[in-house]
């Protein structure tokens, strides 16, 4: 039998599923500059109303110089550096929760280990939305576009902090 929506609790393991989507909504975003582009732009974009031989030398021109994306509007080097930047964010962010998850505390010490990870990952959420922010400062994009974005990333620190209180009760008394 099935529990009704109302009735259903939290998952004990939501921060890790949420922070999953959170990661893959982010790379989607990243595969179209950021929001600039509604979507990724690879070069036969440009090309769908072409005629064949026209397509044809247009893919050989870039074969030939190595050109797999077409960009325009903004240097090329800065949505590399933003995607490095977010993408080591994120992976951080996987490592600091996984790491914590991991620690099953009988000490105070390995509380502390799993308490300061979890600390690590809310901060690398943090440091996700000041990303988001330079994003709209820098990109010609509209902050509302990334609301969603920084909307899930405040649903991550809550899910996390919630964890890191649940923990705070279960590891009061260890010494």
């Amino acid at each position: 039998m099935s529990v009704l929506k109302k009735d259903r609790t939290l998952s004990k393991l939501e921060f890790y599923r949420n922070a999953n989507k959170l990661r893959r909504q982010i790379l989607f975003l990243m595969a179209r500059d950021f929001g600039i582009k509604s979507r990724i732009r690879a070069p036969t974009f440009y090309t769908k109303k072409w005629e064949a031989d026209d397509i044809k030398t247009f893919t050989e021109i870039l074969d030939k110089y190595g050109i797999n994306k077409c960009v325009d509007e903004f240097p090329l080097w800065m949505i590399e550096e933003e995607r490095k930047n977010f993408n080591l964010l994120l992976r951080s962010m996987m490592v600091h929760i996984t790491r914590a998850y991991t620690i099953w505390a009988t000490t105070r010490a390995e509380a502390d280990l799993r308490r300061n990870s979890q600390d690590l990952a809310i901060a690398d959420c943090e440091s996700l939305k000041q990303e988001l922010e330079l994003i709209v400062d820098i990109f010609p994009v509209k902050a509302e576009k990334l609301v969603h974005y920084v909307e899930a990333i405040d649903t991550e620190i809550a899910l996390l902090k919630g964890w890191r209180k649940s923990d705070n009760k279960r590891f009061k008394e260890l010494k």
